[in-house]
């Protein structure tokens, strides 16, 4: 009905928007009150039993929609003769109200094609009250009835309701906006709202206690489904004796649904700690079940503990509250240090901890409300208290989530923010990457590679010597047998040495040490004519051997003034770069 209501056309005034949203609300409060009586209706008419006019019936569930409201009721027809109060409020009927509330002012400032918007606070206005004068009329209807609506409580929390939902819709309708703050908040609080950070971290405060009050609800839930299960009989046998016909079995049903809620919150208050009260001489906690409790005939009272001590199955209720903390904790860590996050890019500790903190608050302030609503009075004298105490729950559940929350964020941020050890020196570093520790070279060999070294270096500075094929052979024969020591004592192509030292004569002269100054040109001559007369072809193919220095290398057995050996050698093995084409000449990086 709300959706399908008439739209304004844009010429009209600002009068007919707000008449508008003034019927929205008036509509929204039709509806709930609607539902409840074709409800009780429809129980009435099937109840073969009913000793009442179709005017009481209406009358009950006129006193229904208000108690869903928070609206503390006064039954009349008693066997003492006093009027006992009756304020404890089915959670999940007032789901209703509060729902289409929220909506009629959500959908009055949503644009519409040929509507113009009204402004926030005349919107809200407008349905808030449309919604009351309704409920005004629905109250003045069942003062003659057997369930009247207690005068004050109308005020609070009644009407405390309807503009919680309504202002809740307009805030949606907005974007669900941060500020802006009043103008006598302080600079302060202006500045700090005004950075994307304190945003931020609201959000996170506020989504994590959601989570954390969610928790708590979950686990009082889960409590009370045990229990039911632990005492399913008596569950049964309280069940068929309320009601004989299968009417009123719906009834007692329905009751029992729409309280479910309420028992979840009880079940979270059990689990704190603080537990609940049974009337005012009765006490159930996971201690101890003490006093004389004033227990009306009803299934889901069925499921409490046996009087007396607590025993272990008792005490591990309090799962429940430690689960709600690591939830805390949890929510603060996954947005102040993702998965993977940077070191520079989480939250400091003294951020972590605040939103933990701030979001502790937020569980032990929801937890007060819910057990604040979840219970009220059900009669006079010993019944005049049914239901967990709101400050004493909220109390608990900020100390559990607190204690358990802000520390677990700040061990769950430095666990992921973890770094592995720094290494001591470029050994450990480089075993820890897979490579191995190179081994030391013995002193022969090194002398054997630097004077290797020296001759090739010698023949690929000369851009026009040719190799004879029989010394390229010999050379390509000997190169594996020297390539395979030297790699594995190198440990592959790492560059763990460094060429470093002196040459010797050989050297400068272009020549290998111990073979004669004249080797090198009388070879290189008598090549000359050969690479002359060879064909076009014939580089490409020479080029895939080996190019090694024209005389041959002899060993050096002995150390003598003119050869050092080096203290670092080269990385990759100077067979490598001398067998492959492209180091047989001069590079260009030379």
């Amino acid at each position: 009905m709300t959706g399908s209501s008439p739209s304004l056309s844009a010429e009209q005034g600002r009068p007919a928007v707000l008449a508008f949203a003034l019927l929205r609300g008036a509509v929204a409060a039709g509806l709930g009150v609607g539902s409840i009586a074709v409800l009780v209706l429809a129980l009435w008419i099937s109840s073969p039993a009913s000793d009442s006019s179709p005017g009481g019936a209406l009358h009950a569930a006129a006193g229904l929609w208000l108690l869903a409201h928070g609206a503390e009721l006064i039954r009349a027809d008693t066997l003492s003769g006093i009027p006992a109060p009756v304020g404890l409020v089915p959670l999940l009927l007032a789901v209703v109200p509060v729902w289409l509330v929220h909506r009629a002012a959500r959908d009055v400032l949503v644009p519409e094609e040929g509507r113009p918007v009204p402004s926030a606070a005349g919107a809200f206005a407008m349905v808030v009250t449309g919604y009351l004068l309704v409920g005004a009329a629905v109250a003045y209807y069942g003062q003659g009835g057997p369930l009247s609506a207690d005068p004050p409580s109308l005020l609070f929390p009644a009407a405390l309701v309807v503009v919680g939902a309504a202002a809740a819709g307009v805030w949606t309708a907005a974007g669900r906006p941060v500020g802006p703050l009043p103008f006598w908040a302080p600079v302060a609080l202006h500045e700090a709202l005004a950075r994307g950070r304190f945003r931020e971290h609201a959000g996170t405060a506020c989504r994590t206690a959601a989570a954390g009050v969610a928790v708590l609800l979950g686990g009082g839930a889960l409590l009370v489904a045990v229990a039911l299960m632990w005492h399913a009989h008596p569950a049964q046998e309280t069940f068929v004796r309320l009601a004989g016909d299968w009417a009123g079995r719906v009834s007692v049903f329905l009751l029992a649904l729409v309280l479910v809620p309420n028992a979840a919150v009880w079940g979270a208050a059990y689990g704190l700690g603080p537990g609940f009260a049974l009337g005012t001489a009765s006490t159930v906690t996971p201690l101890a079940f003490s006093g004389r409790p004033a227990l009306p005939g009803f299934p889901l009272l069925a499921a409490l503990p046996a009087e007396g001590p607590g025993t272990v199955l008792n005490w591990s209720a309090t799962a429940v509250p430690v689960a709600a903390g690591v939830t805390v904790a949890w929510f603060t860590v996954r947005r102040a240090a993702p998965p993977g996050a940077a070191r520079e890019d989480a939250w400091s500790l003294r951020e972590t901890a605040l939103a933990a903190a701030l979001a502790a608050v937020g569980c032990g302030a929801g937890t007060a409300v819910l057990a604040a609503a979840a219970g009220g009075p059900l009669g006079t004298r010993a019944l005049a208290e049914f239901g967990p105490v709101w400050w004493l729950t909220g109390a608990a559940a900020l100390a559990w989530t607190a204690l358990l929350g802000v520390p677990g964020a700040l061990l769950l941020r430095s666990w992921r923010l973890r770094e592995p050890g720094a290494f001591t020196d470029e050994e450990t570093a480089g075993e820890a990457a897979g490579n191995p520790r190179p081994e030391p070279v013995p002193a022969s060999v090194a002398v054997s590679v630097s004077a290797s070294a020296s001759a090739s270096v010698s023949a690929s500075t000369s851009a026009s010597v040719s190799v004879p094929a029989s010394v390229s052979a010999a050379a390509q024969d000997r190169a594996p047998a020297r390539e395979e020591p030297v790699r594995e004592s190198h440990g592959g192509d790492r560059r763990w040495w460094q060429w470093s030292g002196r040459r010797g004569d050989g050297d400068e002269a272009g020549t290998a040490p111990g073979s004669e100054p004249g080797a090198a040109s009388e070879g290189a001559s008598a090549a000359r004519p050969a690479s002359a007369a060879r064909p076009a072809s014939a580089p490409a193919a020479a080029a895939s051997t080996p190019v090694a220095p024209p005389a041959a290398r002899p060993s050096v057995p002995d150390r003598d003034e003119d050869c050092e050996s080096y203290d670092f050698l080269p990385a990759d093995p100077w067979h490598e770069r001398t067998a492959r084409p492209e180091g047989a000449g001069p590079s260009g990086n030379d």
